[in-house]
């Protein structure tokens, strides 16, 4: 829910929605307010100012703190779910859950992914399955292993953050 605000338009006063983010200069002169997460979104800050985020169109649904693999889709930009299983590295990860075909903000690796649950403080991760982080590395000498990805993803921060490094995956 986002607060609204009373305002005067054609001399009757109403009630007005601020934005939360911006669709450009279609939205110049509007109040702001924060975001679902009690932020100000990214959008609303001048070029070269926040966090470093890319938007791509995501390839299918994305869950909070999900690590994706960046791909062209056909000419489009794409976000999609890393796998260590086949062969989709990690490029970097999603704050909020997002929709096919909807436009993702990408974070990129490292930065601060406090999307996640469920870690544990000080442990360090490797890229899982669907997205998601697994606690020990792959064995790089088991034969099942074979043609999967292994890459070191971070540390845990909390329960829910974990410090990101750029890694280069590795092709065991």
């Amino acid at each position: 829910m986002v607060d609204k605000y009373l305002a005067r338009d054609a001399g009757k006063t109403g009630q007005k929605t601020p934005v939360t983010a911006s669709a450009g200069t279609s939205d110049a002169g509007k109040i702001l307010a924060l975001d679902s997460s009690g932020k100000i979104d990214p959008t609303v800050l001048p070029d070269g100012v926040g966090a470093n985020v890319n938007t791509a169109v995501a390839a299918e649904n994305l869950s909070a703190g999900a690590f994706v693999n960046l791909f062209n889709d056909g000419g489009t930009f794409s976000a999609r779910l890393a796998d260590n299983s086949n062969g989709r590295a990690a490029d970097g990860f999603v704050l909020v859950a997002v929709a096919s075909a909807a436009s993702a903000s990408v974070y990129p690796l490292g930065e601060l992914n406090s999307g996640l649950s469920s870690l544990t403080v000080g442990a360090e991760y490797w890229l899982g399955t669907v997205g998601g982080v697994i606690a020990t590395p792959l064995d790089e000498t088991s034969t099942s292993n074979a043609g999967y990805l292994s890459q070191f993803l971070g540390k845990a921060k909390s329960a829910t953050e974990m410090i990101t490094v750029r890694d280069e995956a590795v092709t065991l």
